[in-house]
């Protein structure tokens, strides 16, 4: 046999291999469609009356300045034909060269054949301009109120952004060149990746965004030393260790969002926030919720502030002998801080001696990029579901978060792991997005309808076990950090809630990048910096133009704002000392996968 023929006989065996593969596969498909739940068309997409409005806003543009809407459309026509032109030009002179290419860097279109070889090129100029017309359309509706308008635009994005040629396979030549290196095999792997994310969802699509086998809790994520010393129904309470001879007298306790785990504060060592605080000198406590199923349907706010906020705090007190706390709240842990803050303002305990907020929303006046998803249309959907399962699956969580940055989040890691065959990378960070929580149902509702449609808290009263409270009822110390680039709790709507608390004492920083990023910035890194201001919390803008930027991370200024409500050093209180037994080591029992996680998953 020659070599030839050899070669031959070994790409017919492949090939006849990849097609049993594709076709097992495709089986496998079919059966988990098969068995998904029939989707609820109301948290698919916003309501059809958004696009109606649109669409009437148009045609009242139409009607009311017609020469308007003809410009615009000469000017898209005329781009077209001239790019079709110079393309046909090019062609005709026997170059196999693209025409000129003046579009806007893109890193979709990153690949250097998208400038050199006509056909790539042809498809994303013409993709682009196509896109440019329609945002340009939709920023011109002078006839929709601006709620609508951003909803429009945002939707109007994220289909121009899903029909992005890069998504395509005939379309891609990243995905066609790595199909023709391994002789196909990318596709075949990409099915296979595609069926395993539709799989582990139910039927439901969402993108695996890192390797699931990567990482272990308390092995090589979530590793600072510690012991659960506290257990309810409601959370788990982690004591860590110290790392030093004295501790500040007064304990500190972080209250993580119930949205995610806890473990984002504690990551790998080099980035973890916990460690870091410990080696500062504190005693720090930390809760990790747990993930709720249909027997906590019932869960509302107001069980979270008291069987997991007045709880922990209690607790903390006593195995500490100390009469206050100081506590930090992150996301909508935050805003439910405030609402304990104010509860206890109310009932003039003192039980909190300064609070810290991480990119926390009190004042939902302007919800900023999530607020497309706060309307009637999405929010009576979830509620629907809620009202039927008991809870919110993480899924739509996850996939809602992961929409505020389409391009990042779902079309650029499913061009990675479907058209090419990439398996996912072992990040951290991804891990840990993608290992959601439950929201149980009264909480759910409360939350969406009370604080973030009626914006309760700031504009009237939010009802919390017995008292009406208000923002102005939080009058403890108070020091915010927010992200510069967060989609989830813009910057300015946390500024504006943390000015309108009735604290004398109020401290805020704006941190660098994004919602997670922001926050677990290590100053070891010197990443990404801050910016200060001392000056009156009057507006955002006028307070970040008289800010100063600090390069690197916040933590050390807020340390040093923390240490001087601390208290005075006293010897290190270990887990175990006080009355309290250590339960199991850190990152205990609740962080991690479990009957009720599997019931829920089902």
């Amino acid at each position: 046999m020659t070599t030839s023929e050899y070669e031959n006989d070994q790409n017919a065996a492949r090939l006849t291999e990849n097609l049993k593969k594709i076709e097992e596969l495709s089986q496998r498909l079919v059966n988990t469609l098969a068995t998904r739940e029939a989707p609820r068309k109301d948290l698919q997409a916003p309501d059809d009356s958004l696009f109606l409005k649109a669409t009437t806003a148009y045609m009242a543009e139409v009607a009311q300045n017609p020469s308007k809407i003809v410009e615009h459309q000469i000017s898209y026509w005329g781009k077209t034909l001239k790019h079709y032109v110079a393309a046909q030009e090019a062609l005709r002179t026997g170059k196999l060269i693209p025409p000129a290419d003046d579009t806007p860097d893109d890193k979709r279109f990153s690949n250097p054949l998208w400038k050199t070889h006509p056909y790539f090129n042809y498809i994303k100029q013409q993709y682009l301009i196509s896109a440019a017309a329609i945002e340009e359309t939709v920023k011109n509706l002078d006839n929709l109120d601006a709620r609508d308008r951003r909803r429009v635009e945002y939707f109007s994005q994220q289909i121009v952004d899903m029909f992005a040629p890069t998504n395509f396979l005939a379309t891609n030549p990243d995905a066609l060149s790595r199909a023709v290196e391994t002789d196909g095999d990318s596709l075949v792997q990409g099915l296979e990746n595609l069926v395993r994310d539709v799989e582990a969802n139910r039927g439901d699509l969402l993108v695996s965004l890192a390797d699931k086998e990567a990482f272990r809790l308390g092995q090589n994520i979530a590793t600072t030393e510690g012991s659960v010393v506290f257990r309810n129904r409601m959370f788990e309470l982690i004591q860590y260790s110290p790392k030093t001879e004295t501790v500040h007298k007064t304990p500190l306790v972080i209250f993580p969002p119930w949205i995610n785990k806890f473990y984002v504060l504690d990551m790998k060592p080099k980035s973890s926030l916990i460690k870091w605080i410990v080696e500062q000198g504190y005693t720090l406590f930390v809760v990790s919720w747990i993930n709720p199923d249909a027997s906590y349907r019932d869960v509302g706010m107001d069980t979270y502030i008291e069987e997991g906020y007045l709880e922990a705090i209690r607790v903390v007190k006593e195995i500490t002998a100390e009469p206050q706390v100081n506590a930090i709240g992150y996301c909508i842990a935050g805003t439910t801080l405030s609402l304990t803050l104010a509860l206890l303002n109310k009932r003039k305990d003192k039980s909190v001696r300064s609070a810290t907020f991480f990119t926390t929303l009190t004042d939902f006046s302007d919800q900023g990029e999530i607020g497309v998803f706060l309307d009637d249309d999405f929010v009576d959907g979830i509620e629907a579901e809620v009202t039927e399962k008991g809870y919110l699956h993480h899924f739509f969580m996850s996939r809602t978060f992961s929409f505020l940055r389409s391009n990042d989040l779902i079309y650029g890691p499913g061009i990675k792991r479907y058209m090419m065959g990439e398996a996912p990378p072992a990040f951290d960070l991804l891990y840990w997005n993608g290992d959601g929580t439950n929201l149980p149902a009264r909480m759910a509702v409360e939350y969406l309808r009370g604080l973030c449609q009626n914006d309760r808290f700031a504009a009237e009263t939010f009802p919390v076990l017995g008292e009406d409270v208000n923002i102005k009822d939080v009058r403890v110390p108070v020091c915010a950090i927010a992200c510069e680039r967060d989609h989830i709790a813009a910057w300015r709507s946390s500024f504006r809630g943390i000015s309108k608390m009735g604290s004398r004492d109020k401290t805020f920083v704006l941190s660098e990048s994004g919602h997670i990023a922001g926050i677990v910035n290590p100053p070891e890194k010197m990443k990404y910096g801050h910016y200060l201001n001392d000056g009156p919390l009057d507006t955002p803008e006028a307070w970040k133009e008289g800010a100063t930027r600090q390069d690197g991370s916040w933590w050390p200024f807020w340390e040093a704002w923390l240490k001087r409500r601390s208290g005075a050093q006293v010897a290190a209180r270990v887990p175990g000392d006080s009355g309290y037994a250590v339960l199991a080591p850190a990152p205990g029992t609740y962080v991690l996968p479990h009957e009720k996680d599997a019931q829920s998953e089902g």
